[in-house]
């Protein structure tokens, strides 16, 4: 089997095909070290590539594999991990001139948990600076790049958690969300990216955003590769004082169901100033689960646009105390987009920072009343298909696109009120951009997320992939 066709696979093909042995984990893990090698240069999604960590891990689990010590789905997989998340003597830089030559003493859970089912680690994946920013225009590791097109941004933070995905060089990785940084990527690019609730997933070991709005999770290519993911990284560690208690299913299960009968509804205040394209998808995607007997209706959560506010002061505040020793001796070794949005940290006073905790259950109880006897929301998952690098800002009014009204409002919200939101392709624009669509679930209700989102992606059937990819593939 050539290396292009290995590539192809998703999570579940490569763990039935190689507990079947009929592929080895060794010539998959060298056929994506040899796509990094291919394409990396240009999408620069890594930050650093663990080629001999790899290597050794693949031949382990070959010869676990053939003993007959099968230990699930990721057994012989090759992943890769954002790098805000510990590996143990293996730089860990959160993307920054600050913790360049930084290696950890222990590993992350999530990867403890990975590492555990024989997941194999390719490298560790390129950022916006310490997660903050979406962008992913990392000015000391290199501006990650979108696959489908690389003048263009893959999103941020977690930008090269998602470009690894679409340009095959990793079948699964780790993102961490905190106003959008799993979702916005994952619109951007056109993969699968779950923000799980908040607690579900362990975040000791990760470099911290926001202590109480930060949120682990995975970016695949399908709906079943996220919730086999999640079956491995999700439930309470002691290590975490603030990982939840709360049971962990099988996500897998109920994946094949049906969407007959379900009732959704569209939140009001994230279904405008979408651009032709974007409301053209989003459009789609909702008639093609009214097809399948679903009935929809508008919802509003009259909070929603202030919870963004709520969750860009309480970063502010929170980062700010993250870093405020590297402030105050090290500003200089920050980008400048970074230092200036931690520069506002140091503005915020207590009692903003207390009112917009406060505010968070209100927002939380206007989305549960929502919810009401439906089964999820529904959102865009963007108002625009990815800016061209160099073309928006977060911070400079002046900026030809204001990426907080077209990309953080969508997202932000609902890692204020920490409920589980899963980002989903839903085609593909008239210039041949991804866009995406939110389904939004009650806390700790991930299942039906992903139960509602594989039945879609059914649905919609494939997305054809960057034309670069196409290319290389028949080469």
């Amino acid at each position: 089997m050539s290396y292009s066709e290995l590539l192809e696979f998703d999570v579940v093909a490569l763990g039935d095909k190689l507990r079947a042995r009929e592929i080895s984990p060794v010539e998959l893990t060298e056929a994506y070290l040899a796509r990094i090698a291919q394409v990396d240069s240009k999408l620069r999604a890594y930050i650093t590539v663990t080629d001999d960590v790899a290597r050794k891990a693949a031949r382990k689990a070959e010869s676990e594999i053939a003993s007959g010590e099968w230990r699930g789905p990721f057994h012989g997989v090759p992943i890769a991990l954002k790098d805000l998340l510990y590996t143990k003597g293996i730089l860990t830089t959160g993307g920054s001139k600050i913790l360049a030559d930084f290696k950890p003493k222990f590993d992350a859970t999530v990867w403890t948990r990975l590492s555990r089912a024989g997941a194999v680690l390719l490298g560790k994946l390129n950022l916006h600076e310490f997660a903050y920013g979406v962008t992913s225009t990392n000015p000391h590791w290199g501006a990650v790049r979108n696959p489908y097109d690389p003048e263009r941004i893959p999103g941020g933070s977690s930008g090269g958690s998602a470009a690894a995905i679409v340009a095959r060089t990793a079948a699964a990785t780790i993102g961490s969300d905190t106003g959008g940084s799993i979702r916005i990527p994952a619109a951007l690019c056109g993969c699968v990216g779950l923000k799980p609730t908040w607690s579900r997933v362990s975040r000791y070991g990760v470099i911290p955003l926001s202590y109480t709005l930060d949120h682990v999770g995975p970016i695949t290519r399908t709906v079943r590769d996220a919730a086999l993911m999640m079956n491995v990284i999700a439930g309470h560690d002691r290590n975490d004082s603030t990982s939840s208690r709360e049971r962990v299913t099988d996500y897998s299960i109920g994946l094949d169901s049906k969407l007959s009968g379900m009732r959704m509804g569209i939140v009001k205040e994230l279904n405008d100033g979408l651009s032709d394209d974007a409301r053209k998808s989003f459009d789609a995607a909702v008639a093609a689960l009214k097809s399948e007997g679903v009935a929809i209706d508008e919802v509003s959560i009259p909070s929603l646009p202030l919870a963004g506010i709520a969750n860009g002061i309480i970063t502010f505040a929170e980062a700010f105390e993250y870093h405020e020793e590297w402030m105050r001796e090290r500003p200089q070794d920050y980008g400048d987009d970074t230092r200036r949005v931690l520069e506002f940290g140091m503005l915020t006073t207590a009692a903003s920072y207390i009112r917009a905790q406060r505010s968070r259950a209100r927002t939380l109880a206007e989305a549960n009343a929502a919810l009401g006897n439906r089964d999820v929301l529904l959102a865009p998952g963007s108002a625009i298909v990815a800016p061209k690098i160099g073309e928006g800002s977060t911070i400079d009014p002046a900026a030809k696109v204001d990426l907080v009204q077209t990309l953080l409002r969508f997202t932000q919200g609902f890692d204020t009120t920490g409920q589980p939101v899963l980002a989903i392709p839903t085609g593909l624009s008239e210039s041949g951009l991804p866009l995406s669509m939110q389904i939004i679930g009650r806390l700790f209700e991930e299942s039906k997320v992903l139960q509602v989102a594989a039945a879609y992606e059914r649905l919609r059937g494939p997305i054809p992939p960057p034309r670069e990819l196409s290319e290389a593939n028949t080469q």
